[in-house]
């Protein structure tokens, strides 16, 4: 609340005399205000947004994502922006889908592991990092896009629920740029050494920067078997398998030509 203004004062010698102190006192004021102002606009980075969003059902979903890196950096087209993921034990990527999606120019990836096991149980597989390289948007300059396929692994046979819940940590972002960085107030003290590209080998200088999240950590439900279910479900995959073994069998002693 601001204080009362000095009431008018009779003696002529007194009135310069408090017309300065309420100049000094609204200057003092105007000086806080810019103060706190700078201080606001510099304690965020809100104008770099990352947006995620996980589409399609069940065991393979797709994310996709999309940076907004705003008036922080003044030529957004002369930087690459690099999306790191922690993908938990029940997630997993394709390398091999990876590999088609960047021939046909769609995704472009880098699973930092030597191998995935793709049909490890969730109880059995390890958690990894992914680099995932956004392209920048045509319809908007300061924009970068890209989608990650990822697919959910067999979990343990519940008691009641059929599902389970997959939650995936909130990406890493970074940023290198050819003639600018971003504001300084926005950067990490992290700066990492990462491939430029999948397709360039060259190791360039990616500075970790703060972003505002546009929705919370990622949380997947995946399908799972009941547990009263096991002994029908071995019982009916065991029958299928000895009926097609015996019809694969009749045919080919029916159609098969053998010689001694």
């Amino acid at each position: 609340m601001l204080p009362p203004f000095p009431l008018p004062v009779r003696s002529g010698a007194r009135a310069p005399r408090a017309g300065a102190g309420l100049l000094a006192w609204g200057a003092a004021v105007l000086l806080s205000c810019a103060a706190a102002s700078r201080s606001g606009k510099n304690a965020n980075c809100s104008e770099i947004i990352l947006i995620q969003e996980i589409v399609k059902d069940g065991f393979h979903r797709d994310f996709l994502i999309r940076v907004k890196l705003g008036t922080n950096i003044e030529n957004s087209q002369t930087c690459n922006v690099l999306i790191k993921y922690h993908l938990p034990t029940g997630l997993y990527v394709d390398p091999y889908e990876l590999a088609s999606l960047q021939e046909h120019n769609v995704t472009e990836a880098m699973i930092i592991q030597d191998t995935i096991d793709l049909e490890a149980p969730d109880y059995a597989a390890e958690e990894f990092d992914v680099f995932v390289y956004a392209k920048s948007d045509s319809q908007c300059s300061e924009c970068f896009s890209t989608i990650l396929p990822v697919h959910c692994r067999y979990h343990h046979p519940e008691e009641k629920e059929e599902r389970a819940f997959v939650m995936v940590k909130n990406p890493e972002l970074f940023v290198s740029c050819y003639n600018d960085v971003p504001s300084l107030n926005c950067l990490k003290q992290y700066v990492m050494e990462a491939p430029c590209s999948v397709r360039n080998k060259y190791i360039c200088q990616w500075n970790n920067v703060k972003y505002k999240l546009a929705n919370q950590n990622a949380i997947l439900q995946v399908p799972v078997g009941l547990r009263i279910h096991c002994l029908i479900v071995c019982v009916l995959t065991l029958l299928v398998t000895v009926l097609c073994s015996g019809l694969i069998l009749t045919a080919v002693f029916k159609h098969g030509h053998f010689s001694l």
